[in-house]
């Protein structure tokens, strides 16, 4: 989380921590009609809850898909879930009013948010492989419990996807973010999620994880560029604010940041243009190539080089020529219209 540059959750509770409210929850539903005991097990009644299945736009029906167990004949309903199981052999267990078991598959979510967050709060985000039956559920058992209880606004992700399908260890087709930090840089890898909407799936593979480092690249390169100033004061304040507002507009309009990222690049790119007149940037160029020892004509072949094998997406290659040169205090900046050169530090420890 901290290579990421992710703020730490404010909580970290465990299920195994909040039994206690669990019960208590439990409890509540039952007081209110919402729920009925069989023979140690608590199952929430869901013909008394005419709001269920709205956050989905499903149907209720008596072949509903989508539950975690297997039918259970006593269920008054098929749609009936779990709060409360009772205890089978060799399970963990715990107390409770309806005797020893475990809690649903379920509770353990709306249990924990009212504890910490209170009966209404402002995002639930998740899988959008969970809107049903998990949040379809919670909703539920909250507002069964207490009415007043409210999400506004619920966010539900997409998956990443390898090969076009779904990551999970029951396929063996995942890999950890300390792979991946292994091989790029940890902004590389916010870039390729972050050029995703959030809603969307994301196919992870090697090509675009390098493309997202050259671009990470890039951005870290023209911001170097900053210390040389070359905009009038007025100038710079109104493409800044033009970009703020821009910013504002697009993360207010459910996280666009695809279309953020964009925006920034553009602004980017607009500054590297503006570099290319500015004198000093010329001069620097010029000890830059005496102090790697290379011609012009030298230095655009590599460039070339390098072109050609991420065309080939030898990225492998692409990157080895791309440190080589960085060593030698040459910067590749890619854009789409080309890739451009800047002077940089010599030994910049790229990834």
């Amino acid at each position: 989380m901290a290579e990421l540059q992710c703020l730490s959750p404010t909580h970290e509770p465990r299920v195994t921590e909040h039994i206690e409210h669990i019960i208590e929850l439990i409890t509540k539903i039952m007081e209110n009609g919402k729920g009925y005991e069989m023979e140690g097990d608590v199952y929430f009644s869901v013909d008394s809850f005419p709001e269920y299945l709205r956050l989905s736009g499903r149907k209720l029906d008596n072949n509903l898909a989508g539950a975690r167990v297997a039918f259970d004949s006593r269920k008054r309903y098929t749609a009936d879930f779990a709060l409360w199981k009772s205890a089978k052999e060799g399970e963990r267990f715990w107390d409770s009013p309806w005797g020893r078991g475990r809690p649903g598959w379920h509770i353990e979510c709306s249990a924990m948010s009212a504890h910490y967050l209170g009966h209404v709060f402002d995002i639930h985000g998740g899988g959008k492989d969970l809107i049903f039956p998990y949040y379809e559920n919670e909703i539920a058992q909250s507002r069964a419990a207490y009415p007043d209880s409210e999400v506004k606004c619920w966010m539900h992700n997409g998956f990443v996807n390898k090969d076009d399908q779904k990551m999970a260890k029951s396929e063996n087709n995942f890999f950890t973010i300390r792979d991946i930090l292994a091989q790029y840089h940890p902004m590389a890898l916010r870039f390729f999620l972050m050029r995703t909407h959030y809603r969307s799936d994301v196919n992870h593979s090697d090509e675009a994880l390098a493309i997202a480092s050259d671009r990470v690249y890039y951005i870290y390169q023209v911001l170097g560029l900053l210390q040389f100033k070359y905009w009038p004061l007025s100038e710079e304040q109104k493409i800044i604010d033009e970009h703020h507002l821009e910013l504002l507009k697009y993360m207010s309009d459910d996280l666009k940041t695809t279309d953020v990222f964009d925006g920034f690049m553009n602004l980017l790119k607009a500054i590297n243009s503006n570099m290319n007149d500015l004198k000093v940037l010329k001069q620097l160029k010029g000890k830059a190539l005496e102090r790697a020892k290379l011609t012009e004509d030298q230095l655009q072949n590599q460039i070339e080089q390098r072109n050609d094998a991420r065309r080939n997406k030898q990225f492998d290659v692409s990157d080895r020529i791309r440190k080589d040169l960085a060593a030698l205090g040459i910067a590749m900046m890619d854009e789409p219209t080309g890739t451009l050169w800047r002077p940089c530090e010599p030994d910049s420890d790229e990834s």
